[in-house]
C-alpha cells in the first residue's frame, strides 16, 4: 500500500474510534454529522484513487523515460566511439593529405625541371639547324642531278650513295673493264652530266659564274668541292688499280670541263674551283669483291659533293656574307 492509502485508513480509524466513544446510543450521532463523515470519507477515497492513478501514470512515464535514457546513453556511447574512430581516421587522413601534398610539390618540382630541360632541348641550335639544312640541300641537289641524268639516259645505272652525298656510276656504265678511256657513246653521258652540274652549281658557289639568290638557296648553303672519284675492284695489283682509278677520274674530269668549260668558274669559300679529282683504287668498295656483280659495282665513278660545314655560328655568317656579296657585285 502507498503512503497515501495508509494515511487515509489511519484517519478513518481515528474517526471510527471517535464515533465509538460517542456510541452510547446509536442515535447519539446526528444524521448530518454522519453524512458529513461519509462524504469526507468518499472524498478522501476519491483523492486517494486519483493520486494512485497519477502515481501509476508517473511511474510508467518514469520507466519509459529511464528506458529512453538508457537508449540515449547507449547511443551516446556508440556515437562517442564512432567519434573517436572518426577523429583517428581524420588524423590519419590529415597525415596522408600532408604526405600527398608533399609528393605533389615534389612532382611539381620534377615537372618544372623536365619542362625546362625539354624547352632547352626544343630550342633550335643555329649551328645544328644550319648543318641539317646543308644535308637536306645536298640530297636535294643530288636527287635533281640523278633524275635529270636518268631521264636523259634511262638505261644508265646511277644512284645516290648510302650517305646521300654522292652520285654513283657503275664502272661498266662509263668505262670498259680494265680501260680508263671513255667510250665514244659514253662521252655524251659525261658531257650531259657536266652541263647539268653547270646548271646547279651557280646558286651554291661564288665567283663570276655565281647566280646566287634566296629562291634557289634559302639556307645559304655553299659547296666546298665536287670530287670526281675513281674506284676499282681488287683484281690486279694495287699499283695498277690506283693508276686505273686515277686515269678514269682524270679522263672524266677532262671530258666534263671540255663539255662545259664554265664549270671551272664555280668557286668555293676559298675562291678555289669546286670541281676536283680523287682516286682511291680498291680502298673503298661498296660491295663484296668475291662475286662478279660485286666487283662490277666497285668499278665505278662517284661524283661526291662536299659541303661547307661551319664549326660555329660565326662560320655561318661568313658563308652568308660571301653569298650575299655575290648579289651585291655589279
Amino acid at each position: 500500500m502507498t503512503d497515501m492509502t495508509v494515511g487515509f485508513l489511519f484517519i478513518m480509524m481515528i474517526l471510527l474510534a471517535f464515533f465509538a466513544s460517542q456510541a452510547g446510543d446509536p442515535d447519539a450521532v446526528s444524521k448530518i454529522e454522519y453524512d458529513r463523515v461519509v462524504e469526507a470519507r468518499d472524498s478522501w477515497q476519491q483523492i486517494a484513487e486519483t493520486r494512485e492513478q497519477t502515481i501509476e501514470r508517473l511511474d510508467a512515464q518514469l520507466a519509459k523515460l529511464l528506458r529512453e535514457k538508457r537508449q540515449l546513453e547507449a547511443l551516446v556511447l556508440q556515437l562517442s566511439a564512432n567519434l573517436t574512430t572518426a577523429e583517428t581516421r581524420i588524423k590519419n587522413l590529415e597525415e596522408r593529405l600532408r604526405q600527398l601534398i608533399a609528393e605533389i610539390e615534389q612532382k611539381d618540382a620534377e615537372i618544372d625541371q623536365l619542362r625546362q630541360e625539354l624547352a632547352e632541348l626544343k630550342q633550335i641550335d643555329p649551328l645544328e639547324a644550319y648543318l641539317a639544312q646543308v644535308t637536306q640541300t645536298r640530297r636535294k641537289v643530288l636527287t635533281q642531278l640523278r633524275d635529270a641524268i636518268k631521264a636523259d639516259f634511262p638505261d644508265l645505272q646511277v644512284e645516290l650513295s648510302e650517305e646521300s652525298d654522292a652520285l654513283r656510276f657503275q664502272g661498266e656504265g662509263l668505262f670498259a673493264s680494265g680501260r680508263s678511256d671513255l667510250a665514244r657513246d659514253r662521252r655524251e653521258i659525261v658531257a650531259r652530266l657536266a652541263q647539268r652540274l653547270n646548271e646547279v652549281l651557280p646558286c651554291f658557289t661564288i665567283g663570276q659564274a655565281s647566280q646566287f639568290d634566296r629562291t634557289c638557296n634559302s639556307g645559304f648553303v655553299m659547296i666546298e668541292a665536287v670530287q670526281i672519284e675513281g674506284h676499282t675492284d681488287n683484281v690486279g695489283t694495287d699499283r695498277l688499280n690506283r693508276t686505273l682509278s686515277a686515269a678514269r677520274a682524270n679522263n672524266t674530269f677532262f671530258a666534263m670541263t671540255q663539255a662545259a668549260q664554265g664549270v671551272m668558274e664555280h668557286l668555293n669559300l676559298k675562291s678555289q674551283p669546286v670541281l676536283s679529282v680523287a682516286a682511291y683504287g680498291p680502298d673503298r668498295p661498296v660491295a663484296p669483291n668475291d662475286t662478279q656483280e660485286g666487283r662490277a659495282t666497285n668499278r665505278r665513278i662517284d661524283l661526291r659533293f662536299i659541303m661547307v660545314t661551319p664549326q660555329d655560328t660565326d662560320g655561318i655568317e661568313v658563308v652568308r656574307e660571301a653569298l650575299e656579296n655575290v648579289v651585291l657585285q655589279p
